[in-house]
This record gives structure tokens, C-alpha cells and sequence, in this order.
């Protein structure tokens, strides 16, 4: 639809600005204005919009159209899942919560928080994966540093499609899972290894529901000084917003709305330019100038440049402390010439962050930034009265009601209806296979092998603070462990043990057992290398918010999580919500990943996975084994059904969690592994080979019943 008649230029500028004739735009022009502008906002925001600009007498411009586009993103303003989340997430727990703002604060010991963020690239990675991956861990890295914390480990759990998928069923527009496996494996490992953080935790998974929509999540823990922690919001009217970094260009413009809309097969073409550049050798200084300042008391507050760019991060900094802000487009640096002021408004160029300083320290700010080589400028102030205004070439270009811009939609069960999933309980019989052949089968089984060929890509030792690494056991003959232990402090034996699960098959099957089997297992892979657990982080992805079937797993799987969650008194400290995972018609199955992040008192009581020496006794502690086989490996081989999938019994997980605990600390266990895909038979499997010795097994005492 042309909708341009619409699009009238003011004249006598030094720069193109458009007023957007809302008023006089029908139903369906109202839908072509937010197609043609990239806001992907629905005709019921639009008429919002239109309501209130009809409320303030004139036409909004272009760059607050932008703006709201970017703002109202279900990235942005978690419309959709605000609703459920509070309802199910939000409160667990709480009194052990310091902050939860770009990440997540809680107390490690009497001087200091550790730090967690976890989020999603999954759309720029589909389209981009090296540049789509590495910038998602750009990203990660800075939400930990706006809250004052030097990052200490990322996490990376990954979603692709089966590595042999015929290349005549892609669909149109669709890369092949190996090539966007090696893209993201690779961005991950080129900006994770260049900054210097190690990237020690994460998961691989294949199903072929991820081939047209992969998932890229990647986290990042840090650790903070209990006094240099620094909020995500504005402290008073007149601080100052100081923009550092790198420069503004048109890469990154409408991320967010391109990550509120469904894949297409146009999509790699369409939307190649909402895919950011991330540089980290700009990042590495940008970091270290940042901590210095906060180090010295120079900031007010801090924020990076994340989705939406200057203009969600300087609404939200001021939103935040209920006052204002006013922004000058002029001082901003820019990679390229003829930027309009929307693209500058809402572009999201990487290695950015926004300081906010009281005037008094904005030299000392700007010489430290200046000794890193490190770009920075004044371009605003925090203001009492709580309206966003923007200015360029002396325009005043953009006004705005704070709590409009930033405020956003929220959409109950009225607006965003869902449907319970429903389930047939099957079970499908079967001759008993050569377990011999099922077990080798098993162990090279894509989910189960070893994921060495991807892990030994990341530097996991760098700085020195791994001390439990990701894979365990005798040199050359590693196999997978549990969690990962990273020793934050150089004076203490206080240790983080971080790790990250969830299992696709269990979730598509059963949204609500498969999140409760995610806490479960989370918790059993911290405990078995010595850790108490202590808090998540999530990401939860999942498919179109507007289909009530997409909805209601979405409320199954966050009700999971609550019961378990609840129960064992572990916080979501931290999260993301990614929806519209689909592409042409295939949603992808429930995912929300979980990390999870242990306290454990002494790192020199850690346990690994390995069998450590021939006499060494077995013992299967937990639930009794049942036939509970949907989503297994096992059934995935042998092509057999069952939507009976593991149960948690929460009493006696907690339980196992305080013996298990007791056995360690005490030093009586020598080795350690949960039991998870491939059941007994794969974990026992990866202990013998971490320890290359053998073991004699009698099945005969287990669940005898």
C-alpha cells in the first residue's frame, strides 16, 4: 500500500524531518505507515499513537514514530510476557534480589555481588551468524559492566537444526545449520577470545524445529564491589548524559523490531542491516575507561546502548528515577555522513555506553575516557519535568511524554489469550534392543557427544580464575562435566560454580514438566560439583505471542518454573524473553534456558566428574528410575513415541541436594555427574572415560520394583 501522500517534509531545515499524517490515515494506512517505517507496531497501537498525538493538536514527526517503534518492541517492553512474568516469576525469593536491572545483583559474600545477565540473539544470528553471535556477546559483556562489575566467565547455549539436514528440504531464505553453527561458534570465539573473558559454560542442542529459526543465547557473570555497585537510572535534574564509545552508523537500525517479528524468507535480505557490527578491540578500552570511573566515583548512573540505541537508553536512564531528559543529536559521532536524525535516534552501533555525571566530574570523566582512547561527549541533561525532548541543528525534533515513550503496553490474558497445550498419553512398546550397539549409539549421538570441537575454540582459562573446567578428567581423554567453577577473587577460596540447561524434547512434549525437569537439572549439575545453588538466570524463547497455542506454552513453562523454582527458594534474578521464534509457519519447541549459579564456600572441595581410581563404589542417589521415556535420546534412536516424560519430586530433590552436599564437604565423594539424556548408562559412560578406566555394573538393585 502507498502510504507517502501521509509523509508531509517540513521545509526551511538543514535536514530531512517528516510529519506522519496519522489523523487522516484509515485503518489499513495506519498499518502500511508501520510496515513502510519499520515499526512492526500493531493497528491497535497505532491508534494509540494517534490518540495521542490527537491529545497534543499536531502530527508526530518521524523520529518519535521511530522511537515508539522501538520502545513498544516486544524486546523492549516484554508487552506480552510483563503479564505472566509477574504473575509466575518476579517475586520468588525477592528478599534475595540487591537489583534486577540490565542484570542481576546478589550478595557473594560481605564485600561484594556477583553479577548475571542472559540473553537472546536469535534473529541477527539466523540471518548473520558470525556478526549476529558476536555481537550478542558485545552486548552481554556491557549489561554486566553498567551495574559496576568486572565480567568474569560468558555462558553460551546454542540451538541449531540437525547438522545433516538435507540441504533440498531448507526452506527458501533458510541457512544451512552447519554453516550457521560455524558462523556463531566462530563470532562467539573471536569476541569472547579479544576482550579476554573466558567462555566456559554452555550447551549445543540439535532439533529440527530450530532449522529456520537457530537461538543464540549468551550470558556473562561479574563481580562487584559491594560500594562501587552503580545503578541503571538517573540520581537527580542536571546530571549529565555523557555518550562513550564507539561511533553511531546505520548498522543495527530497527534490531529490535526485526527481533518482534517472525523470520520470513526476505528476512536476509530485508533485514541484513539490522544486524550490528560489533569491533572488540574498541570494547576491551571502553570496559576497562568505564570501571575506572565508576572505580573512582565519577558516575551518577549507567546504562549501555542496547536495543532501540540513544533513544531507549536515555529514556530509561530518566524514566527509571521518574524525571526527564533533554538530548542534543549534534555532538554524536557518526560513521557515515547524511544520517537522518531517526537513524541516529535509533541505530544500534555496538561499543557504546551512556554515563550519567554531575557536571563537577565531567573533566575528570572525559580525561580518564581520553587516556583509554576512548570517544566521549556531552550530549544531554537529566531534567526535573518528565518529557523526553530531542534537538538537532537547534530543531526541537521530538517531545514526548516519558511514561508514553518508555512506558509502553502491557497485554493481560484478555489481550494476549492462550490455550493450555493438550496432551495424548502414548507409549509405544518395543522389543528390547542390543543394548551394547544402543550404547554406542547413544554416546555419538549429535546432543550427547562431546562438545570438544566447539569448547576448545574458546579461550575457557584465560585469566586464570577457571578452576573447574568444562571438560574433566584424565589429559587427552577429557569428557563432559557438570558446571564450571570460576574463583572470582584473588583473596578468598569462595568460588561461583555456573552452569546452563534445558532440554527441547521434554518442553515440546510438556511445556510445564520439561521447565520443571530444567530447574531440576540445573540444580543437580551446581550440587554435583560442590555447589549450594543459589540463583537463575533465564532466556526464555519461544514462538509467535499473538497464536494462543504459542501463548499458552509460554504459561505452562513459566508456571514450571515457579513451582520449582519456589520451593527450593531460588530467584530469576535476570532474563530475557524472546517470542516470534517461527519461520514460515514452524515454531520453534519451548526453550527457555535456564543458567544457574552456585555459592560454594571452599573451591578446594570441588568435585568433578571423572572416576578417579579402580575400587571406587557407584551409587544412584534420587528418584526411583521410572518409564518416563518421552523426549529421551534413547527413543529418538530406536523411533519410538511417548509424551511421558521425567517428573520432579521437589521434596526429595532438596533432600539429595543437602546429602549430596554433606558427602562433599566432608570429602567422601571422589567423583560426581547427574543423570540426564542417555540416562545411567551415558553418565556413567562419561565418568569411565574421564577417568579411562571400566567399571562393572548390576542394574538389578535399581527401582527393583
Amino acid at each position: 500500500m502507498d502510504v507517502s501522500h501521509l509523509f508531509k517534509k517540513r521545509n526551511n531545515l538543514p535536514f530531512e524531518l517528516y510529519e506522519i499524517d496519522l489523523f487522516n490515515a484509515t485503518d489499513d494506512e495506519l498499518l502500511g505507515i508501520s510496515k513502510q517505517m519499520g515499526l512492526a507496531l500493531s493497528l491497535d497501537e497505532m491508534k494509540m499513537i494517534k490518540d495521542y498525538f490527537k491529545n497534543k493538536r499536531r502530527l508526530p514527526t518521524d523520529i518519535e514514530l521511530q522511537a515508539l517503534g522501538q520502545a513498544w518492541s516486544e524486546h523492549c517492553c516484554y508487552k506480552s510476557s510483563k503479564y505472566p512474568l509477574k504473575q509466575f516469576i518476579y517475586d520468588i525469593a525477592r528478599e534475595k534480589i540487591v537489583a534486577r536491572e540490565d542484570a542481576g545483583v546478589v550478595e557473594f559474600d560481605d564485600g561484594h555481588y556477583y553479577v548475571a545477565a542472559l540473553e537472546s540473539h536469535n534473529h541477527p544470528s539466523a540471518v548473520e551468524p558470525y556478526g549476529g553471535a558476536a555481537t550478542g556477546i558485545g552486548g552481554i559483556v556491557r549489561d554486566v559492566v553498567c551495574m559496576g562489575a568486572q565480567p568474569v566467565v560468558f555462558i553460551d547455549p546454542l540451538f541449531f537444526g540437525p547438522l545433516e539436514y538435507p540441504y533440498e528440504r531448507l526452506p527458501k531464505g533458510v541457512k544451512h545449520p552447519r554453516y550457521l553453527l560455524r558462523g556463531v561458534v566462530s563470532g562467539i570465539r573471536d569476541y569472547g577470545n579479544r576482550i579476554g573473558i573466558p567462555t566456559a559454560c554452555g550447551q549445543v542442542y540439535f532439533h529440527e524445529k530450530y532449522v529456520g529459526n537457530c537461538l543464540v543465547n549468551v550470558g556473562c557473570i561479574g563481580i562487584a564491589k559491594k560500594d562501587k555497585l552503580v545503578h541503571s537510572r538517573a540520581k537527580a535534574p542536571g546530571n549529565i548524559y555523557v555518550y562513550v564509545g564507539g561511533k553511531t552508523g546505520r548498522d543495527g537500525i530497527h534490531g529490535v523490531t526485526f527481533a518482534s517479528a517472525e523470520l520470513t524468507e526476505e528476512s536476509e535480505e530485508s533485514s541484513i542491516s539490522a544486524v550490528q557490527l560489533g569491533d572488540p578491540i574498541t570494547k576491551e578500552p571502553l570496559i576497562h575507561a568505564t570501571l575506572e570511573c565508576n572505580e573512582k566515583g565519577l558516575l551518577e548512573g549507567l546504562k549501555d546502548f542496547g536495543g532501540g540505541g540513544l533513544s531507549c537508553v536515555s529514556g530509561e536512564l530518566a524514566y527509571e528515577a521518574g524525571y526527564g531528559a533533554e538530548i542534543h543529536l549534534d555532538n554524536v559521532p557518526l560513521k557515515e555522513e547524511n544520517m537522518a536524525p531517526w537513524e541516529i535516534w535509533v541505530s544500534e552501533s555496538q561499543e557504546r555506553m551512556m554515563f550519567l555525571v554531575n557536571e563537577e566530574n565531567l573533566d575528570k570523566v572525559l580525561h580518564i575516557c581520553k587516556k583509554w582512547d576512548v570517544f566521549a561527549t556531552p550530549v544531554g541533561r537529566v531534567i526535573k519535568e518528565p518529557v523526553i525532548r530531542t534537538f538537532y541543528k537547534g530543531e526541537k525534533i521530538l517531545e514526548m511524554d516519558i511514561s508514553f515513550q518508555v512506558g509502553g503496553p502491557v497485554y493481560d490474558s484478555c489481550k494476549r489469550p492462550y490455550t493450555t497445550p493438550k496432551k495424548k498419553i502414548v507409549d509405544e512398546d518395543f522389543e528390547m534392543p542390543d543394548l551394547n550397539e544402543i550404547l554406542l549409539k547413544l554416546l555419538s549421538s549429535p546432543n550427547i557427544a562431546c562438545k570438544g570441537w566447539v569448547i576448545r575454540q574458546y579461550d575457557h582459562e584465560v585469566r586464570g580464575n577457571t578452576i573447574i573446567k568444562p571438560l574433566q578428567g584424565k589429559i587427552g581423554g577429557e569428557s563432559h562435566g557438570d558446571a564450571i567453577v570460576i574463583k572470582p577473587l584473588e583473596d578468598s577460596y569462595k568460588g561461583l560454580a555456573i552452569t546452563s540447561d534445558i532440554n527441547p524434547s521434554f518442553t515440546e512434549i510438556d511445556p510445564y514438566l520439561g521447565a520443571c525437569s530444567a530447574v531440576d537439572e540445573v540444580c543437580r549439575n551446581l550440587v554435583a560439583v560442590g555447589a549450594r545453588p543459589d540463583s537463575l538466570t533465564d532466556c526464555l524463547n519461544f514462538g509467535n505471542p499473538e497464536k494462543p497455542e504459542r501463548m499458552g506454552e509460554f504459561y505452562e513453562a513459566c508456571r514450571g518454573l515457579r513451582d520449582v523454582a519456589r520451593k527450593l527458594n531460588l530467584p530469576f534474578i535476570s532474563g530475557n524473553v524472546s517470542f516470534y521464534n517461527e519461520a514460515q509457519g514452524i515454531s520453534i519447541p519451548p526453550t527457555p534456558t535456564l543458567v544457574g549459579i552456585g555459592i560454594i564456600e571452599d573451591i578446594r572441595k570441588c568435585v568433578t566428574s571423572d572416576i578417579k581410581s579402580e575400587g571406587n563404589m557407584l551409587y544412584l542417589i534420587g528418584r526411583e528410575t521410572k518409564r518416563e521415556m518421552g523426549g529421551s535420546e534413547y527413543y529418538k534412536l530406536i523411533k519410538r513415541s511417548s509424551s511421558i516424560v521425567p517428573g520432579v519430586e521437589i521434596d526429595l530433590l532438596k533432600r539429595s541436594i543437602d546429602c549430596i552436599l554433606e558427602l562433599t564437604d566432608k570429602g567422601l565423594l571422589k567423583s560426581c555427574h547427574d543423570v540426564s539424556e542417555g540416562g545411567i548408562g551415558v553418565c556413567i559412560s562419561e565418568m569411565l572415560i574421564g577417568g579411562n578406566i571400566g567399571a562393572k555394573i548390576d542394574l538389578s538393585r535399581v527401582s527393583p520394583g
